[in-house]
This record gives C-alpha cells, structure tokens and sequence, in this order.
C-alpha cells in the first residue's frame, strides 16, 4: 500500500490530461507541477496495485478473458447469416432484410464504442463491462422470443450496441496491464477472437439449419454463452478486476483520506473539474475529435475499415460462390469459413517466431527511450500485399468447375493478413495514441463497424452482377490500392506525430525505425 503519496506510475500527462497539447516543452512543464506536489497519490515502483506489475500468470488470464469477451460479441455478430432463408421464408421478407440481422448487429458497434470507450475512460473498465454485457445477454433473449421480424431486428441493433464493450475496451485493458515490449505478443493471442467469432458462426448455425431445429436455438445458445448460467458474465463478475490506473489511483486516495483525515491527498484524476456539459462533450466528442484531428489515424482508420467490410462481405459472397456454386448444404457452407480462423492462429504463430524478436531487439536498441511506433507498421507492410492477393487467389479459383479446396483455402491466407494488419494497426494506435487509446480505438471501431455494416448489403447482388470472379477482382484491386498507407505512414508517421495534439512527443528518430 501507498502511505507515500509520492509513489511513482503512469505520468499525469499520460492518464489525466489527454487534451494537453504533447509537445515537449508543455509535457515536461505538467509534469514538473505533478511531481513538486507531495500529496499526489501514485503507485510505488514494483508496487503490486499498479496493473502493470501483475503476476505473468494473471496478465495473460486477463488477456484470454477479454479475447473470450471478444469472441463471444463476433459469433453473435455472424451467426445468423446462415439462417437468412430460414427468416424468409418464415416471414416473408426480401433478401436485403433478411442480411439486417447481421448488418444491424454491426451497426450497434457504431453506437456501442462513442459510449464505452470514453466512459472506460471516466469510470474503469470493469463497471462498464459488467452493465452493458448483462444487457447484452437480455438483448439475446429478446431476439430468441421474437414473434416478428421487426422485433428481431431491434434486438439485434441494440444487442451489438452493447455487445462493443468488449471491442471498444478490451484492446484498451491489455495496453492497461501490459507495457510496449509486452503488448505485441498479448495482442497477436487477442487479435485471433475478432476473426475467429465471424468464422465460428456460420458452422454453428448452418447444422442449426441441417438439423431442421427452430432458429430460435441460435438465440438460446447465445444467451447461454453469455449469460449469468453461461460463461462469460460470470467470469467478468468474479474473475475480472479494475485495470484502469486513474481510477485504481482515485480509489486509493479516497482510502488514504479516510485513513489519515487529510483531506490534501489526492490522484491526478481527481483534478479535474468538469461541469456534466463538459463531461459529455468529453465522453461523446473526444473520439471524433481525436480521429478528425489526426491525419495518420484517418488513413489507418479508412485501411482497417475496408479489411473489416471486406470479413463481412464474405457471409453473402461465400453462398454465391459455396452453396450457388458448389451446390453445398447449409452445414458445409458454414465450414468453408474455418480457413479464416485458421489463418488467424498461423498469423499469432508468425508473429511470435518472427515479428515480436525483432520488436524484441529494437526495444533493447532503443532503451532506455521507447520504440518509435512506427516500427510496429513492419508487420503491416509484409502483410498487406498478401491481402489483396488473396482477393485474386479466391477470385479466380471460385469457377464451380474448380475444386473447392482451391478458393477455400484462399480463406487461410486472407485470415493470415487480416490478422497481421489489424495486430500491426492496433499497436500502431495504441503506442501513437497512448493517453487517449480507448478514445482513437473507439473512433476506429465506429468507423470500420459501419463498413462492416454495409458491405452485406451490396455484396450479392455484386456477386450476381459481376460474378464471383470480377467482384473479387475488383476487391483485390481496392486492397492494392490502399496497400501504400504503411508504407507511406513507416517514412512519414514521425513527423505527422511532432505535429500531432495527441501523440507522444520526442525528436524525430536518428534513422528510419523501419
């Protein structure tokens, strides 16, 4: 415990004044005011409090816990989009309808992030984790007890509205317990579960299908995987502490003020005086006004957009190809998306072997300074060619004179990069972005979740239109188009961040960091 108030952590201008201009001079002159203050309450060195300095054992439990989170949002993300015929014929709607229930669940991701993040950021992670997946969870029951289509497709936007705590906050709670040299390897395991949910779905749902059972088990089989009788609440309720270290450090003051009867003791995070106007305009603006201000989080936020629309186009261009095509049933249709987790885990694998070593070395190299972002953008620049050649590997094989396994296998590869990128541009935000991470994660996920909202809508009738070989050609050459933004962000990402309101300060690197 901190009878020393002067115990040391995150640096105020790093936890508690994410609108100060991060400029050198101003950094160093705030924290000069913080550290000349003997009654600020901060974390000793190698105090046990301070998340960071969790057991190994712990940090990884928590890293899993929230990829389950994770997980568990994206398979009820994708899971009804085996089931489209099943509500048209049942409800006679239109095929553009039917594609809501899945559309509808990633529009509530644009909702869900300009609350959660910044709220996180307000009251810690573990509250808002807790109330927004319990509603969640009753969200599901709603879906599962639907007499109409409407009611579906309410429950549906609502539930992914809640279900974006996770993606909003739990990129933000291992950048909570882990530091730069850390991060890369969590995030590689993490990055797997938004890949894997929209993979698992269609499989569960189309022998759902095959089985002749009522649609409404789908429903009953996600509430049980989130619910209090399931899994995951219950391990966010008992399993799941507060990460957040201004918060960690505001309840500890409060405790040395009760203890002591000074009323002098005080954390960083309670300095500042909001009035509940200015309180909103920070909870709800903040994420645009990092994203619109920042020209380098705009490009990476226009790259991963497309690669999150393009996993979601899969679920109308699949059937074209699998089930128009190849003439499968429900249930094998669902299995030609196991090649996307697959090459999901292949990424984690590679990354581990080869790209975390190398991120290794270079924190050694450049200690006792932190590693320039812009070195996590080497393991985008592999990748990203690798993307859109899959686009053309999937295109051209889709011919139902083909074997099968020649464009389901170009799933494997098109996980592969997916995975590599976002875990490149994810650590890229996180390191450029440290003091308002939740907020610029929270913007991208707005941002990319619309995509993914839209790209289902058109994809058909792109398919039908084109056929499977241009539209997948056509969207090889948009990944062609937008492979340069690593590229170009590598040579020029140090100076846009000297000139950045929000991004770490420093001189600009001796050499290239990539």
């Amino acid at each position: 415990m901190v009878d020393s108030p002067r115990a040391s952590t995150q640096s105020a201008s790093t936890t508690v004044q994410p609108e100060q201009s991060n400029k050198e001079d101003a950094s160093t002159a705030f924290d000069n005011k913080f550290n000349s203050d003997p009654f600020l309450v901060r974390f000793d060195e190698g105090d046990s409090a301070n998340p960071k300095n969790w057991s190994f054992a712990k940090k990884w439990y928590l890293t899993l816990a929230a990829g389950l989170l994770v997980l568990n949002a994206t398979f009820s993300s994708s899971a009804p989009s085996t089931l489209v015929p099943t509500f048209m014929e049942e409800f006679g709607i239109s095929q553009e309808v039917g594609t809501l229930t899945v559309s509808l669940f990633v529009c509530g991701y644009c909702v869900g992030p300009l609350l959660w993040g910044p709220l996180s950021e307000q009251y810690g992670r573990r509250p808002i984790f807790i109330i927004s997946f319990f509603i969640y969870m009753c969200f599901q029951i709603g879906c599962a007890l639907s007499q109409n289509v409407t009611s579906i497709l309410i429950f549906r936007f609502l539930g992914g509205t809640f279900a974006a705590a996770p993606l909003a906050n739990s990129g933000a709670l291992i950048s909570d317990i882990w530091d730069a040299k850390g991060r890369g390897t969590a995030l590689a395991v993490f990055t797997v579960a938004p890949f894997a949910g929209p993979g698992i779905g269609p499989v569960v749902s189309g022998y759902l299908v095959l089985a002749g059972v009522s649609w409404r088990w789908l429903f009953w089989i996600l509430t049980i995987f989130a619910s209090p009788a399931g899994v995951c609440w219950l391990q966010i309720v008992f399993t799941i502490p507060e990460t957040y270290s201004p918060v960690l450090l505001a309840k500890r003051a409060k405790e040395i003020r009760k203890r002591t009867g000074d009323e002098r003791y005080h954390a960083a995070f309670e300095s500042q005086n909001m009035t509940l106007s200015q309180r909103m305009e920070s909870i709800l603006a903040r994420p645009f006004k990092v994203l619109f201000r920042e020209p380098m989080l705009i490009a990476i936020t226009l790259y991963m957009s497309f690669v999150y629309g393009c996993i979601y186009l899969l679920f109308e261009a699949y059937p074209v190809v699998f089930t128009k095509g190849h003439n499968l049933n429900a249930g094998v249709s669902g299995l030609v998306f196991l090649p996307l987790p697959i090459g999901g885990f292949l990424a984690v694998v590679t990354y581990i072997l080869f790209f975390n070593p190398s991120y290794e070395r270079k924190a050694q190299e450049c200690a006792p300074n932190p590693v320039p972002p812009e070195f996590r953008l080497r393991v985008a620049m592999v990748s990203a060619p690798f993307f859109a050649i899959s686009f053309f590997w999937f295109a051209w094989t889709s011919f139902p004179s083909i074997s099968i396994w020649a464009p389901m296998m170009s799933g494997a590869l098109l996980g592969w990069s997916i995975c590599l990128i976002f875990l490149a541009l994810f650590n890229y935000i996180i390191d450029a972005y440290l003091a308002v991470a939740a907020s610029a994660l929270a913007a991208n996920t707005v941002i990319r979740s619309l995509f993914g909202a839209g790209f289902p809508l058109f994809a058909t009738q792109m398919y039908d239109r084109l056929g499977p070989e241009w539209a997948s050609t056509l969207l090889g050459f948009i990944a062609l188009i937008m492979m340069p933004i690593p590229f170009v962000l590598s040579r020029y990402g140090p100076i846009l961040r000297l000139k950045s309101k929000y991004a770490p300060s420093g001189p600009l690197p001796s050499s290239s960091p990539a």
